[in-house]
C-alpha cells in the first residue's frame, strides 16, 4: 500500500508541474530543432572536436588511444566520449574488455544538411543588418 501512494504522489506531482509549470522551453521548438542543438551542444567543447577529428583520422579506436593523443586524463576523456555518444555524433561497440569509438555518419549528415541549408539561404540574401 505504502509503494502504491508513493506512485500516487508522483504522478500528482508531474500532473501539477505540467500543469502549474508550463512546458519546458525545449518543448516550444521542433524535433529538427531540438535534434540540432542537441548536436551542437556536444561539440560545444575543444576536447569533442578534438576526439571527432582524432576518430575520423582513424577510422575506429578504443578510449585508451584517444587518451594518448590528448592532453587530458583518462576520466575526462571517457566523460567526452560519453558526451558525443549521448548526443550521437559517435557509436561504441564493445570488443572484448573494450569499447571501439567511431563517428557517427548520419549524425555528420544532419549536421552538414543544415549547415549547407544556411550557407545556401546566405548566399541568397542580398543584404545585412
Amino acid at each position: 500500500m505504502e509503494r502504491f501512494q508513493t506512485v500516487l504522489m508522483f504522478i500528482v506531482i508531474l500532473q501539477y508541474k505540467d500543469r502549474y509549470m508550463g512546458a519546458s522551453k525545449t518543448d516550444h521548438f521542433t524535433d529538427y530543432q531540438n535534434e540540432l542543438a542537441t548536436l551542437a551542444k556536444a561539440l560545444g567543447h575543444p576536447a569533442r572536436i578534438a576526439i571527432i577529428e582524432y576518430l575520423l583520422e582513424v577510422d575506429t579506436c578504443i578510449c585508451g588511444d584517444i587518451v594518448n593523443e590528448l592532453p587530458l586524463a583518462q576520466p575526462t576523456v571517457s566523460q567526452h566520449l560519453k558526451e558525443l555518444k549521448n548526443a550521437g555524433l559517435i557509436k561504441g561497440n564493445i570488443e572484448g574488455n573494450a569499447i571501439c569509438y567511431c563517428v557517427n555518419e548520419d549524425a555528420i549528415e544532419k549536421l552538414n544538411t543544415y549547415i549547407t541549408h544556411i550557407s545556401t539561404k546566405l548566399l541568397k540574401r542580398n543584404t545585412c543588418c
